[in-house]
Order: C-alpha cells, then sequence, then structure tokens
C-alpha cells in the first residue's frame, strides 16, 4: 500500500460510549459526579499532605506526588469525554489527539514508577526503621521523584513518536473515548509490526523493572516480618504497607491488561471497561484508601474539612 502523507487525516473521531441520549445523559451525569469526586478527594488530600506539619514525611511526599498524578489522569480524558456525551461533539484534532495520548501515557507511566519508589520506600520503613530519616533524605526523595516524572516523560515521547508518525489515511474512528494507543495504532494503513514491537519491548522492559522492584521490596519486607516472629509486627506491616499494595493491585492489573499485549488482542467492550478501571476509579479510590487505612492522613484531612467549613 501506498504511504500517504500525514496530513491526510486532520483529526479522529472519538466514538464514544453510547449513542443513545437516554443512556448519554445518565452516562454524562455519573461521570461528572466521579470527576468532581476525584478532583475534590485529591485537592483536599494534597491540601492535607502541604498543610500538616506531621505529614512532612519521605511517604507523604510521594503520596503526595500520586495524588497530582491522580487529578492529571481523568483531566486529560474526561473533559472530552463528557463534552461528547452532553454535546455529541466527537470530532478531536490530529494535534489534540497527539497531546491528549502523550499526557495519558507520561501519566501511567509516572505513576508506574513513582508506585515502585513507594515501595522501596515502604521496604526502608519495616527493614529500616531506625535509619529511615537518614536512608530517605530529602535531597533522595527529590532525586527520586524527579526521576519519575523523567522517565515517564522520555517514555512517553518515545511511544507518542512512533505512533503519530505512522501514516493516517481513514478510516478515522478511534474505538474508545480517549486517543489510546491501540485503536490508534489499528488506523494506520501503515506496517505497525516492528513498532508495536518496540513499544512492547520498551514497555516490557520499563514495566517489568518497576513491578521488580515493588516485588523484591516487599518480599524483603515478607522477610523481615517472618524473620522478627513477633506478635505485632503483622499489624505494624499492614497498616504501613496496606494501603500501598492495594493500590499497586489495582493499578498494575488495569494498566499491564490494558497496554502490555499486541494489538490485535485489543477488544472494544472489555478494554473500554478496563480503561475506566484506571483512567476514572484508580484515581477516585487512592484518597479514599489512604484517608481510610491511614489514621494520620484521616486526622489531617478531618481538620481540613472542619477549617473549610469553619470558612464557609
Amino acid at each position: 500500500m501506498q504511504r500517504v502523507n500525514l496530513s491526510a487525516v486532520s483529526e479522529f473521531v472519538l466514538v464514544g460510549l453510547s449513542d443513545a441520549p437516554e443512556i448519554r445523559l445518565l452516562l454524562f451525569v455519573l461521570f461528572l459526579l466521579i470527576y468532581l469526586a476525584t478532583i475534590a478527594g485529591n485537592i483536599t488530600l494534597l491540601i492535607a499532605l502541604s498543610t500538616d506539619s506531621h505529614l512532612h514525611s519521605p511517604m507523604y511526599f510521594f503520596l503526595g506526588n500520586l495524588s497530582l498524578l491522580d487529578l492529571l489522569c481523568p483531566t486529560i480524558t474526561m473533559p472530552k469525554m463528557l463534552g461528547t456525551l452532553l454535546l455529541e461533539h466527537k470530532e478531536i484534532s490530529f494535534s489534540g489527539c497527539l497531546f491528549q495520548h502523550f499526557s495519558l501515557i507520561a501519566v501511567v507511566g509516572t505513576e508506574i514508577f513513582l508506585l515502585a519508589v513507594m515501595a522501596y520506600d515502604r521496604y526502608v520503613a519495616v527493614c529500616h526503621p531506625l535509619r529511615y530519616l537518614s536512608i530517605m533524605s530529602t535531597k533522595l526523595c527529590a532525586q527520586l521523584a524527579l526521576g519519575t516524572w523523567a522517565t515517564g516523560l522520555l517514555n512517553s515521547l518515545l511511544h507518542t513518536s512512533l505512533v503519530f508518525t505512522l501514516s493516517f489515511c481513514g478510516p478515522n474512528k478511534i474505538q474508545q473515548y480517549y486517543c489510546d494507543l491501540p485503536p490508534v495504532l489499528a488506523l494506520s494503513c501503515s506496517s505497525t509490526h516492528s513498532r508495536e514491537l518496540v513499544i512492547l519491548v520498551v514497555a516490557g522492559v520499563l514495566g517489568s523493572s518497576a513491578c521488580m522492584v515493588t516485588v523484591v521490596s516487599y518480599i524483603c519486607i515478607l522477610l523481615e516480618i517472618l524473620a522478627r516472629r513477633s506478635s505485632g509486627i503483622w499489624h505494624k506491616a499492614f497498616s504501613t504497607c496496606g494501603c500501598h499494595l492495594a493500590i499497586v493491585c489495582l493499578f498494575y492489573g488495569t494498566t499491564i491488561f490494558t497496554y502490555v499485549r499486541p494489538s490485535f488482542t485489543y477488544s472494544l467492550h472489555w478494554d473500554r471497561v478496563v480503561s475506566m478501571l484506571y483512567g476514572m476509579l484508580t484515581p477516585l479510590l487512592n484518597p479514599i484508601i489512604y484517608s481510610l487505612r491511614n489514621k494520620e492522613v484521616k486526622c489531617a484531612l478531618k481538620r481540613v474539612i472542619s477549617q473549610v467549613r469553619r470558612a464557609l
């Protein structure tokens, strides 16, 4: 097939979630409430983390970065999706689709690396409690956070350059409610096999490395717990690591299922459901998990809410 210039497709059409007017209105209200709750929960958590001096520690510094990512992730996709549901404006420009794709991959990648850093932080807290503050110094925490953001951005730049330098000559309907990697690749009229292989290898190496750090950290934590043989160590370790472990299982499971696989296994119905899990529910549940399971965060959130009430 003769390759066509990129300008052959100037915009894409997002198929969205439903064409039925009565269902669209219901979905709009539902997802708007989810989006507002996500924004409110993560902003409240960020305010609590920044204003409460008891939460100025490495663990909560990384949690603040996680909340910032959870603010960005739904903001990248949900406003356009809500506009599609309400106004039926499904078109998105080529540059808009490129920016949405780049931003989402950057946020997802950064969160994967950040969760690995948080796992290492929990390992140091449990296995080396007396040297925790000296190991997890302010300088090291800043370097680790900067490294996760930089790696996420560079990974996204590679993915986006590989995808959007392909030829797109029609059709231009993306079978998703945002510019996701598999459905965009499916629209290219160029051969995508070599680029898919590069994407899978890079994503596999980086993702497996981050996953390995997480798994090894928790194996070391488990071995430390078994070695101490203390009656209260299980409860202490669970209170220290339980929130992070729950978020890791939810995020890694949905993200790996969505991205770390060839495009021919793409399923329209189930992949939309899974993308909603990590794109909408995970950012909503993260602050809830930490606020319910962590007493310090819960107390800080109560203080913030009481101050807001007094101000109103």
